[in-house]
């Protein structure tokens, strides 16, 4: 079943029209209704592309939080083999919002970390809608610190609206777990490569993404506060959601003009959600390249690369 989000209602009229043609002549052989479905196809077609076409911030906010989009998981089962789960953080408990392990992307070893959302309503309760606690940021940590030790190279999926701001998790250490990881981001000898697959919420999403490389799916979103969040803090007022996404300029687009990220990758017609097997196909194509250049960078120059990136953030255009 297709989840239409609101300004996609004239599109689900259309391709709602073509269903029950279809619908009507599977109950009636007789029936002849090849030109008419054909004739909302097309029509259908050439309304997604200009929905599409340009999509203001808020929209894409909306694509990035499709319940339909590929998931962590769904790019783990899509792009890597021999998968072997690693859970808990050896300390307090195993936090289902990150998942992580050892696998093998084009048969090379790599460590991968990545929010999950769910797919379903037991599952994004049970993954607690991808927020993690501290035990997911310390468990991370441990699967980097493993990843270093073997010189793996580390791959994190970054889909997640922000650390979980729950009273449990601040008494656990919330914001030291994501400055750790943060910081454990940056101490890496190998390459680490982080894709933007949905949403890319404050410090809970840095803490993953403070990579060699980073890319960001076309349709994703990546900033410091929700637009909700901005909206309620600078005009008190939940109503200015879509003011503030066009302020935070939190889409791939600002933010690879911006040098945040390193390269947006496209997305099929619709978004990932309409065509998962094509998105996830770029984003293994984008990994393999970004894995091969830095395979030629040793420890120290892979650290450095590292720091220098994100040192460089922000400075644009200052020199002039």
């Amino acid at each position: 079943m297709t989840n239409y989000l609101d300004f996609e209602k004239p599109l689900a009229e259309i391709e709602g029209k073509a269903e029950e043609l279809r619908a009507l002549a599977r109950a009636n052989e007789e029936m002849d209704i090849t030109d008419e479905a054909e004739a909302l196809d097309a029509k259908a077609a050439q309304l997604l592309e200009e929905l599409y076409q340009d999509l203001t911030p808020w929209r894409k906010c909306q694509v990035a939080r499709h319940p339909n989009r590929p998931h962590c998981k769904d790019y783990i089962e899509a792009l890597f083999t021999e998968y072997t789960p690693l859970a808990g953080d050896r300390n307090f408990a195993d936090d289902l919002a990150v998942m992580g392990g050892l696998a093998r992307f084009n048969d090379t070893p790599v460590v991968v970390i990545g929010h999950e959302k769910g797919s379903d309503t037991k599952g994004r309760l049970a993954h607690n809608f991808g927020m993690a606690r501290p035990e997911g940021y310390r468990k991370a940590i441990r699967l980097m610190e493993l990843a270093n030790r073997f010189k793996l190279p580390v791959i994190t999926l970054v889909d997640t609206a922000g650390a979980y701001p729950g009273k449990g998790a601040e008494e656990r250490g919330q914001s030291e777990a994501i400055a750790r990881s943060t910081e454990m981001c940056l101490k890496l000898g190998v390459p680490m490569i982080s894709i933007i697959i949905g949403e890319g919420g404050s410090g809970g999403a840095v803490a993953f993404a403070t990579a060699n490389r980073v890319a960001m799916l076309e349709h994703s979103i990546y900033s410091v506060i929700s637009p909700e969040g901005c909206a309620s803090i600078l005009w008190k007022d939940g109503e200015k959601t879509r003011e503030a996404a066009e302020a935070l300029r939190l889409t791939a687009q600002d933010l690879l003009e911006l040098e945040v990220v390193d390269r947006v990758i496209s997305e099929p017609k619709g978004g990932a959600h309409r065509d998962t097997q094509t998105a996830i196909a770029s984003v293994k194509g984008t990994i393999a390249d970004m894995l091969a250049s830095l395979s030629k960078l040793d420890s120290d120059a892979l650290i450095k690369d590292r720091r220098e990136k994100f040192l460089a953030i922000g400075s644009k255009g200052l020199a002039a």
